[in-house]
């Protein structure tokens, strides 16, 4: 099923979901968004379709890591000590070798990251988790393990963290619906779903 399918039916989970906390009218258009996103998450894993859309180019990364890296090897030659230079070039160095291998596919690693540095700079448990979340999601198969109850149970502890911290009503309903609702569309009892999705990782690898 196509992304913007999804996203339309996370939405509508969405909407279900601030009707029946009785939401505000900001409400439920925050729970729309909510449920539509939710609706994408699964497909972040390798090969998914919102895994080369939520981050930015490896060649906008590789530029800003080789210019801290030029930037320390130079800031470094100011230094008084010898050791200090030396060890402050050597690290800016191998900071430009790193980055010179660098590719797209390691984006959405490097994201996750990013959230989860974000999460613990601000001390917020969903960042954190949503964080991990997406690092191991960019290690697995497509239809694996994002697409498992195993996933669900993780994401709705994310979803569940996200409405305490918020104290919005209904966003646990929203997240954990919109990411259902996308396993549901994917699964192979459907007519159009050539594949289905491995439900029972890791206890069992059958598409269902």
């Amino acid at each position: 099923m196509k992304g913007t399918s999804h996203a339309a039916i996370g939405a509508a989970t969405g909407f279900v979901a601030a009707n029946y906390v009785q939401g505000t009218p900001s409400e439920t258009v925050f729970l729309v968004v909510l449920g539509s996103i939710s609706g994408l998450i699964p497909d972040l894993d390798i090969d998914g379709k919102l895994r080369g859309k939520i981050t930015l180019s490896h060649k906008m990364i590789q530029l800003s890591a080789q210019l801290i890296g030029c930037m320390m090897i130079i800031y470094s030659f100011m230094e008084k000590t010898a050791v200090d230079t030396w060890y402050g070039a050597g690290a800016g160095l191998l900071i430009i070798i790193i980055a010179s291998y660098i590719k797209q596919k390691h984006m959405l690693t490097i994201t996750g990251i990013a959230t989860l540095v974000g999460g613990i700079s601000i001390e917020e448990r969903w960042l954190i988790l949503l964080g991990v979340y997406v690092v191991v999601a960019s290690f697995t198969s497509h239809r694996s393990y994002t697409h498992s109850l195993l996933g669900v149970l993780f994401f709705g502890m994310i979803a569940s963290d996200l409405e305490t911290s918020l104290g919005i009503h209904g966003i646990f309903i929203a997240c954990i619906g919109g990411y259902i609702s996308h396993l549901i569309a994917d699964m192979k009892v459907l007519p159009f779903n050539k594949r289905g999705i491995k439900l029972f990782l890791p206890l069992s690898s059958k598409e269902i």
